[in-house]
């Protein structure tokens, strides 16, 4: 519901005209950024993503070294006009956590816990089989090229998990690929 909300101001703010909204409507802090699959609603830190030096796995690892853990979500975005991965991370201390690493260097910028999230599944880490490594491996084998964003997902109709990948292919296309948790096959 909230992601057609969303995707509904993204598609308002375009029609006005409004790139800065557009821009401010897709960091409304649920990382969600409007994206539908084809490119549409892309928010201005995909764009950086050439100069991103640091793919979604060394920035995940950097992060479970900061805050040990399971990562549940990373995304490329931009921080003060440059690119950063912002990730959650499911800690050993059973807490969330928000870690911010630096896309270009591969520093970690900060670490906090996250209180905002109280309705996220604790037991969604524990309950897949496929990492996000994993899942990020099985994307690009499907759509070759840069990761832009990944999150476990549960919200897929049958409620079953499963890692929502974007990736933007060589040729430029923005592509949303669903990897089931339990088995790894790619849909989309």
């Amino acid at each position: 519901m909230k992601r057609k909300i969303v995707i509904g101001v993204v598609t308002a703010a375009v029609l006005a005209g409004g790139g800065a909204a557009t821009a401010a409507a897709l960091s409304d802090g649920d990382h969600h950024d409007g994206r539908d699959g084809r490119g549409a609603g892309r928010s201005a830190a995909a764009s950086d993503e050439a100069t991103a030096r640091i793919a979604v796995g060394d920035a995940v690892a950097a992060a479970v070294k900061a805050v040990p853990g399971t990562v549940t979500e990373a995304e490329l975005d931009d921080e003060d006009g440059g690119p950063v991965w912002e990730l959650d991370v499911y800690g050993s201390d059973r807490a969330w956590h928000e870690v911010t690493v630096d896309a270009e260097s591969g520093k970690v910028l900060g670490r906090q816990i996250d209180r905002d999230d109280d309705d996220r599944d604790r037991r969604a880490p524990r309950s897949v089989s496929v990492s996000l490594r994993d899942a990020v491996a099985a994307a690009l084998k499907s759509a070759p090229g840069a990761v832009t964003s990944v999150e476990l997902d549960d919200e897929h109709g049958d409620g079953a998990p499963h890692w929502e990948v974007e990736v933007r292919t060589g040729g430029g296309e923005d592509r949303e690929l669903d990897v089931d948790a339990k088995s790894g096959a790619v849909r989309g």
